[in-house]
């Protein structure tokens, strides 16, 4: 099975554009103009989500480097794994980028099982909650309970409609898009 990955973002934008990036200040009067402006799906976010996003990247990130993960990056990016068309409702004018997984090194990418937020917060005893994975661990967690964006498609059964992946360096990007950074 060819697994590919997927980023939706705004087209006006542009792909891999990341608040974590960016100083905290910075990355905190961004979102506040996005709230204002109240037009995406980010414009609902509350008033700690850069803080909350900062702290449990950092866990997820520990986590991965305790699986044997080689994080360049203090931050992830943030794709899917195979696509959910629900994330295409989060932007005014929606884009995608697909990516076959084979191109990211193994130590570079990990997984949850839903969206990181949820995944690392809800307290609902599920198993894969507060769990990162790995490429090869992640195929054991598709096989035992399927792609949420097929069992969940309207989000009625819970928090989980999509795999995230987390890319945590910027090789695979870099390539696809290397206006973004210089020419990495």
């Amino acid at each position: 099975m060819t697994l590919v990955l997927y980023h939706y973002y705004e087209a006006a934008q542009g792909p891999f554009r990341n608040l974590s990036s960016l100083p905290l200040e910075e990355a905190r009067e961004i979102l506040g103009m996005i709230v204002q402006e109240g037009k995406t799906f980010a414009s609902q976010r509350a008033g700690d989500y850069m803080e909350t996003r900062l702290i449990l990247e950092s866990r997820a990130r520990e986590a991965f480097i305790a699986k044997g993960g080689q994080p360049a990056n203090l931050y992830p990016h943030y794709m899917t794994l195979g696509p959910c068309n629900w994330l295409c409702s989060w932007y005014t004018e929606p884009n995608v980028v697909q990516i076959d997984w084979d191109e990211f090194d193994d130590r570079s990418i990990s997984f949850t099982y839903g969206d990181l937020f949820p995944t690392m917060r809800y307290e609902d005893g599920k198993p894969y909650r507060k769990q990162v994975y790995t490429k090869g661990e992640i195929r054991e967690v598709i096989a035992r309970y399927g792609l949420p964006q097929e069992w969940n498609k309207h989000g009625d059964r819970g928090p989980e409609r999509y795999i995230e992946a987390q890319i945590w360096d910027e090789n695979v990007i870099g390539r696809y898009y290397p206006s973004i950074y210089g020419g990495l």
